[in-house]
C-alpha cells in the first residue's frame, strides 16, 4: 500500500475541479457514495444524509476552510456513484455540495453561506452530519487555524529530519517539510503578515535550527526560520507583498506553497470583499430600490435616511455584495453604520454631524455624571505606580474631575471618577497586574592554567691545598695564585687569603635556579689525588615543573523580568590615600566576583540580556597601594531557555627561551654544557565565560 499524495487544504479559497490529488488504498474501491439529502431541522439546524453502497468503518476525517467558508469530508476507498459532481441544494445554510473522485478515493465538500459547527456520525451505510443548530453547538467549530493530525498522549516524540526551498514553476515558494513519520500533529496559521506551522511534540536538530534568507529565489517568500518552542518545534514564513497559501502532506513529507496575488484593476471581485456574489443589472434606477434588492439578498436590516435619493444605471455580475454595496455608497456620496445586523445608510454629512452632535452630548453628560469612589487592590505592582500611570499628564487615563490617592500600608488605590471610567481602570488594572515571570541567570567562570618550565645549569672547580702549582679561586678575597707559599701574598693579583672550601675556588658557577619556590635537583662529582690534597670538584643541577590548575567560580542569581540584579563575593583591600588637607585617610578597592544582568523574556521564551562579568583578584602590592588585576566582559546577548552560550574568553601564552653562559667555552662541542646555563617557560593560561538563563515556571527557588 503506498500513499501518494493528499491534499490537506486551500485558506484563501477551495479549488474543488483541480487542487488535490490521492493514491490508491487498495486495488480496487469498495464502496460508492450513492445519494446525498439535506434537510432543515428544528433548532435551525440542517442534517446532510449521506448514503454509501456499504457502511464506512469510520467516521470520514474532516477539515474546515473559514473563506470561503466551506466543510470538506474524505472518503478512502469510495467511488461518486451518485451520478454527477455537483448537486446544487439552496436549503438552509447549504448552497451546493461537490463530490470528486480521484483514484478510488473521493471528496465531499460542502459549501455554506457562513461558518458554522457541525458534527458527523455512522448510522448503518450512512453518515449523517448535522450543521449549525442547538444540536451541533459546542462541537466542531470553524477553526481558526488548520490541524493536519491529532496529537495522540499515547505518541512518542517526532522529529524534523530536514527543511528544503524551492522555486515552482509559477513563481511560487514550495517549502518542503520532511517529518520521522506521518503522525506529527501540524497546527498551520497566519498571524500578521507571517504563516506560522507549529509541528506538535516534535523535536528538531541543531543544524535545521536556524533562519534560511530565501529572497534571492524571486518567490513572495522573504524568509523561513525553524526553531523549538517548549516541546514542539515553531516554523515562521514570512512573505512579502499580496499572497495566498495551499499546504498538503505527502506520506512523511508536508509541504506549503506561497503564491503572490496579483492586484488586477480590471478584476472585480479585489482583495478584502468577501461576501455571496451577486449580479445587477439596473436602468435608470432609484438608489433606495437597489438597496432594498442589497437587503434582501443578504437578509440585512437596513435603514435607510430620508435624505437619500437619486437614480443610477449599474450593470454588475458576479461581484460580492459587499463590494456592490460599497459601489453603490461611493458613487452617491453615502455611508454606513453597521449595528449587529442592522444597518443605517445616510450622507457622509449627515452621519458626520449626528457622531459629532452625539460625542459633544456625551461629554456633557460625562461633565455632569455623579461621581464615585471606588477602591482597587493591587496584588503584583506598587500602588503608587498604578497612581501615577492613571495621573499621568500626557496621557490621562482619568478624566479631567477623576482622581486617585493611594493607602500604601494596604497597597490600595481608591480612585474617584464617572461610572464608566471606572470600568477601564478596572480593565487596565486587569491586564497590567499580572505576576512578573522570573528568569534564574548562572555563570560559570572558568580559568585554566598549563604551565611549564625547566632549568639546566652547571658548576665547576678546581683546589689546590698544597699551596704549589695551579689554583683559581673566587672567594675570600682570592682571586688566584700562581706557585709560592699557601700563606704568602701575590701581589700581582691582590690576594690576601687562602680559597679552602669549594664555593671558593669554582672556574664555572651558573647553576639551576630554583623556579616557583622549588630546589633544583643536584649531582655531584668529585676527583681528587692518593694524598687528597687536588680536587676537582663537578657540579650538575636540573629542575623542570609542570603544572595543570582549573578554577570554576559559578555566580547564580534570579530577577524578575526586566529589572536588574546584582551578586558580588569577594574583598575589600584597605589602602592609605592622601587628602587635600595633607593627611591621610583609609580607603577601599575591592577585588570581586560579581554578576549584573538585566534579563528580558521575549515572546518565543528566549532571553535577552544586558551583562556585565567582573573576576577580580589581588595583585601585587604597590607604593600607592595594592594592584588589581581584573576580567571583565559586558555584552547583550540572546540566548533560548535553557540555553548555554559563551559570552567571552581571554587566551594568553608565557613562551620563554633563556641562556647564560661563558663565551666561547659555552659554545665547545660536547663539553660546552658545562660552561652554561639553560632556562626555558612555557605558560598557558584560558579564561571561558559561560551564561545560561532558565525562565522560571513556577515558584521555583535556587537550588
Amino acid at each position: 500500500m503506498i500513499q501518494l499524495f493528499k491534499f490537506i487544504a486551500r485558506v484563501s479559497k477551495l479549488t474543488v475541479a483541480a487542487g488535490f490529488a490521492f493514491a490508491a488504498a487498495s486495488a480496487y474501491a469498495q464502496n460508492s457514495i450513492e445519494t446525498v439529502n439535506v434537510s432543515a431541522q428544528q433548532g435551525g439546524s440542517t442534517l446532510v444524509k449521506i448514503t454509501l453502497k456499504s457502511a464506512p468503518a469510520s467516521t470520514p476525517p474532516s477539515f474546515v476552510v473559514n473563506n470561503p467558508p466551506r466543510i470538506a469530508f474524505d472518503f478512502p476507498g469510495t467511488t461518486n456513484g451518485s451520478g454527477k459532481t455537483t448537486h446544487e441544494i439552496g436549503q438552509g445554510d447549504v448552497r451546493r455540495i461537490n463530490i470528486v473522485q480521484a483514484g478510488d478515493r473521493s471528496r465531499l465538500v460542502l459549501e455554506t453561506s457562513k461558518q458554522l459547527g457541525y458534527d458527523a456520525r455512522i448510522e448503518g451505510n450512512t453518515v449523517l452530519v448535522t450543521l449549525g443548530g442547538s444540536s451541533a453547538a459546542g462541537t466542531t467549530p470553524a477553526p481558526a487555524s488548520q490541524t493536519f493530525a491529532q496529537v495522540k498522549p499515547s505518541d512518542g516524540k517526532h522529529s524534523l529530519r530536514d527543511v528544503d526551498f524551492r522555486r515552482g514553476s509559477t513563481g511560487e515558494g514550495r517549502v518542503l517539510v520532511d517529518l520521522s513519520d506521518n503522525q506529527v500533529g501540524i497546527d498551520l496559521r497566519t498571524q500578521g503578515r507571517s504563516l506560522i506551522i507549529d509541528f506538535l511534540n516534535t523535536a528538531v536538530p541543531k543544524n535545521l535550527t536556524r533562519r534560511l534568507d530565501v529572497v534571492d529565489f524571486g518567490t513572495p517568500v522573504e524568509s523561513i526560520e525553524t526553531y523549538a518552542q517548549g516541546n514542539g518545534t515553531r516554523m515562521v514564513i514570512t512573505p512579502r507583498g499580496a499572497w495566498e497559501h495551499s499546504a498538503y502532506q505527502t506520506d512523511n513529507r508536508f509541504i506549503i506553497e506561497v503564491k503572490k496575488v496579483v492586484d488586477d484593476g480590471n478584476r472585480l471581485v479585489q482583495p478584502g470583499f468577501t461576501g455571496e456574489k451577486l449580479s445587477l443589472n439596473f436602468q435608470n434606477v432609484e438608489v433606495r430600490a437597489v438597496l432594498q434588492v442589497i437587503a434582501d439578498f443578504t437578509g440585512l436590516n437596513v435603514i435607510t435616511s430620508d435624505t437619500v435619493g437619486g437614480s443610477l444605471t449599474l450593470r454588475l455580475k458576479d461581484v460580492p455584495w459587499d463590494q456592490a454595496l460599497d459601489i453603490i455608497l461611493q458613487s452617491k456620496g453615502l455611508d454606513m453604520r453597521k449595528t449587529g445586523n442592522v444597518v443605517w445608510i445616510a450622507p457622509r454629512d449627515e452621519l458626520a454631524t449626528r457622531e459629532k452632535l452625539a460625542l459633544e452630548a456625551r461629554s456633557q453628560i460625562a461633565d455632569l455624571e455623579p461621581l464615585r469612589t471606588e477602591s482597587i487592590q493591587v496584588n503584583y505592582q506598587k500602588a503608587a505606580e498604578f497612581q501615577t500611570l492613571l495621573s499621568d499628564p500626557k496621557q490621562r487615563i482619568l478624566s479631567k474631575r477623576g482622581s486617585a490617592v493611594v493607602d500604601v500600608r494596604s497597597n490600595t488605590v481608591f480612585v474617584q471618577d464617572t461610572p464608566s471610567r471606572l470600568e477601564e481602570v478596572r480593565k487596565l488594572l486587569k491586564q497590567i497586574d499580572v505576576p512578573v515571570r522570573q528568569v534564574m541567570i548562572e555563570s560559570r567562570i572558568v580559568e585554566a592554567n598549563d604551565t611549564f618550565s625547566r632549568n639546566i645549569g652547571a658548576r665547576l672547580g678546581f683546589n689546590d691545598t698544597t699551596g704549589q702549582g695551579f689554583r683559581l679561586g673566587n672567594g675570600g678575597g682570592t682571586n688566584a695564585l700562581i706557585g709560592g707559599s699557601t700563606n704568602a701574598t701575590a701581589s700581582t693579583s691582590g690576594q690576601s687569603t687562602t680559597a679552602r672550601t669549594f664555593n671558593d675556588a669554582l672556574f664555572v658557577n651558573l647553576p639551576a635556579q630554583g623556579l616557583s619556590g622549588a630546589n633544583p635537583g643536584v649531582f655531584s662529582f668529585l676527583l681528587f689525588n692518593d694524598k687528597s690534597t687536588r680536587f676537582l670538584n663537578l657540579e650538575l643541577s636540573a629542575l623542570q615543573a609542570d603544572g595543570k590548575g582549573k578554577i570554576i567560580s559559578s555566580p547564580r542569581v534570579i530577577t524578575a523580568d526586566k529589572v536588574e540584579a546584582t551578586i558580588e563575593q569577594g574583598t575589600e583591600i584597605p589602602y592609605q590615600q592622601a587628602t587635600s588637607s595633607g593627611a591621610t585617610s583609609v580607603a577601599f578597592r575591592k577585588a570581586t566576583l560579581s554578576l549584573k544582568v538585566k534579563p528580558q523574556i521575549t515572546p518565543d521564551d528566549n532571553v535577552i540580556m544586558n551583562l556585565k562579568v567582573n573576576k577580580d583578584s589581588v595583585g601585587t602590592n604597590t607604593l600607592s597601594g595594592p594592584s588589581i588585576d581584573t576580567k571583565q566582559v559586558a555584552t547583550e546577548v540572546l540566548v533560548e531557555n535553557g540555553g548555554t552560550v559563551v559570552i567571552g574568553g581571554i587566551y594568553t601564552q608565557d613562551e620563554r627561551s633563556t641562556t647564560n653562559k661563558v663565551p666561547v667555552l659555552g659554545d665547545l662541542p660536547f663539553v660546552g654544557f658545562l660552561f652554561k646555563n639553560n632556562q626555558r617557560v612555557d605558560d598557558r593560561r584560558e579564561l571561558l565565560i559561560f551564561i545560561s538563563p532558565k525562565v522560571l515556571k513556577d515558584a521555583a527557588t535556587l537550588r
